[in-house]
C-alpha cells in the first residue's frame, strides 16, 4: 500500500480552502461535510484538488453504478444531447418508451412512471396507495422502524427514524412504523384504515438489514389476504447491486414460492442513471390504471437525455456481466471483512449485506473514539479517508460499502488492505 501523501503545497491548500469557503458562504448548511474537495474521478477512483486519490467504495451512496467518468455514459450524453435534450411529457419520444420496456422486462407486466429522484419515486407510491384505498376510506401505509424513504414531508413521515422528523412536525398523516422483519408485528398493527405496506428490500440508512425470505413471502400473503398493496423501496438496494435487478429477486432465489413473488409497486433511482439524476416507479399491471391522466406529473422526469443515459447503464451492466461481478466481488469483500472481524473482535461487531451492499458495524466503546463528540462511524470514515478509501456512514456505528458494480477484485483487495491497516492502528 502506498504511503499517505505529504501535506499539499500552500497554493493548492489555498484552493481547497477557497472552495470550502464558497460553500460556507453560499450553500445551505444541510450537510455535515467531510473536508475532502473532489475535482475528478476515473473508474472507482476519486481525486481531490490536492492531487490525492481515493478508492471510492461509497459510489456516491450507491449511485455510480459504472464508477466515475465512464466513457459509455459520456458518449450517451454527448450523442443524445446533439439530438434532443428535453421535451414535455405531453409528447412521445423513443428513449422513455425503451427504458420503460427494459425495466418491465426485468420485473413483470406493468407500467413505469419516470421522475428525478428516489424521494419523488416514493411519493408516487404514496399516491398510488391513496388512489387504491380512496373509495374505501383507506389511506394508512405501514412502514418499518429504521427505514428511510426520502426527505420530502411525506418521505420523512414514512421514514421510521425520529431524527429526520425533528423540527418538521406535525407529520403528514397516514404513516405508522412497525419492527422490520417481524411479520406478527405487521399483522397486529393493521387497522381499518390500512391500505399498504412499504418496506426496503435491504434497509440502507438503517444499517444494512436485509429482509428475510419468510418476511417477504409472509407480507405478500398478508397483503393478498387483506387486500393491501405491497410496496417496495428499491432506491438503494436495487439495480443489480445485490446480483439481481432487485434485492427481492436475489433474496428469493431457490425458494419455494419465490419465483412468483412480486410487489405491487416498486421505486427506484440512484444507480438507474449511473450518476445522472433519474428516478422511476413501476406499478404491477393489475394496478397500472390507478394513476390516469392528470393524477400525477413531472417536468423533468423521463427526458430523452436521462433515459438515454439510463439505457446505456443497463446495456453496460448486461454486456459486461456486472450482476455476477457484484456477487463475486461482494462475496470476497464480505469474506475478508469477516476475517478482519475475527482478527479484531473489539473493533468490529458485525458484518452483513448482499452483493455490493455491505455494512460493517463497529464495536461499542472503542477507546480511540471516546474523546470526540462525533459518532464513531464518522470518526472511522475520516480515518479511512486519510488512508485513501471512501466509505459511507450509516447511523452511529455502521459503515457501508456501496461501490461501483464494476469494482475489480484487485481494487477490492486494495480496499481491504487499507481498511485492515486502519484497524491495525486502532487496535
Amino acid at each position: 500500500m502506498k504511503d499517505i501523501m505529504p501535506p499539499p503545497p500552500a497554493l493548492v491548500h489555498q484552493e481547497q480552502k477557497a472552495i470550502q469557503e464558497l460553500f460556507h458562504k453560499n450553500v445551505l448548511p444541510t450537510y455535515s461535510r467531510f473536508d475532502l474537495v473532489l475535482n475528478r474521478g476515473q473508474g472507482s477512483w476519486l481525486f481531490d484538488v490536492n492531487g490525492r486519490r481515493y478508492l471510492d467504495l461509497g459510489g456516491g451512496i450507491a449511485v455510480c453504478a459504472l464508477g466515475h467518468a465512464h466513457p459509455a455514459i459520456t458518449e450517451a450524453l454527448v450523442e443524445q444531447s446533439r439530438r434532443l435534450v428535453h421535451v414535455s411529457n405531453l409528447y412521445y419520444h423513443e428513449p422513455q418508451g425503451r427504458l420503460a420496456q427494459k425495466i418491465v422486462s426485468h420485473l413483470a407486466d406493468g407500467k413505469v412512471f419516470f421522475c428525478n429522484s428516489g424521494a419523488e419515486a416514493n411519493e408516487g407510491l404514496y399516491k398510488l396507495a391513496r388512489k387504491f384505498g380512496h373509495a374505501d376510506g383507506r389511506f394508512e401505509i405501514l412502514t418499518a422502524l429504521n427505514s428511510f424513504h426520502g426527505r420530502t414531508l411525506a418521505g420523512i413521515a414514512a421514514t421510521g427514524q425520529d431524527k429526520v422528523k425533528k423540527g418538521f412536525e406535525p407529520m403528514v398523516p397516514g404513516f405508522r412504523h412497525v419492527p422490520y422483519n417481524d411479520l406478527d408485528s405487521v399483522r397486529a398493527a393493521l387497522s381499518p384504515s390500512t391500505v399498504a405496506i412499504l418496506i426496503e428490500g435491504i434497509q440502507g440508512e438503517g444499517g444494512i438489514a436485509p429482509a428475510s425470505r419468510e418476511y417477504l413471502l409472509g407480507l405478500r400473503a398478508l397483503c393478498d389476504e387483506k387486500r393491501l398493496l405491497l410496496l417496495m423501496d428499491g432506491v438503494q438496494c436495487g439495480h443489480f447491486r445485490t446480483g439481481r435487478f432487485q434485492s427481492f429477486q436475489r433474496a428469493l432465489e431457490d425458494t419455494a414460492g419465490g419465483e412468483g413473488f412480486l410487489p405491487d409497486g416498486l421505486s427506484m433511482a440512484k444507480s438507474l442513471g449511473g450518476g445522472f439524476p433519474i428516478g422511476a416507479f413501476w406499478v404491477r399491471e393489475r394496478h397500472a390504471g390507478l394513476l390516469g391522466p392528470g393524477s400525477h406529473g413531472t417536468t423533468y422526469g423521463g427526458t430523452p437525455l436521462g433515459c438515454a443515459v439510463a439505457l446505456k447503464v443497463f446495456e453496460i451492466i448486461e454486456k459486461e456481466g456486472l450482476a455476477d461481478n457484484a456477487r463475486q466481488v461482494g462475496e470476497f469483500l464480505q469474506r475478508e471483512l469477516l476475517r478482519l472481524q475475527a482478527l479484531h473482535p473489539r473493533l468490529l461487531a458485525n458484518v452483513r449485506g448482499v452483493g455490493l451492499m455491505i455494512g460493517f458495524e463497529l464495536a461499542r466503546n472503542i477507546p480511540a473514539f471516546a474523546g470526540s463528540e462525533k459518532a464513531p462511524s464518522q470518526q472511522m470514515v475520516a480515518r479511512l479517508q486519510e488512508a485513501g478509501v471512501i466509505v459511507i456512514p450509516s447511523g452511529t456505528h455502521v459503515l457501508r460499502l456501496l461501490p461501483a458494480l464494476n469494482l475489480s477484485r484487485a481494487e477490492a483487495e486494495q480496499g481491504i488492505e487499507i481498511i485492515e491497516s486502519v484497524l491495525a492502528k486502532l487496535a
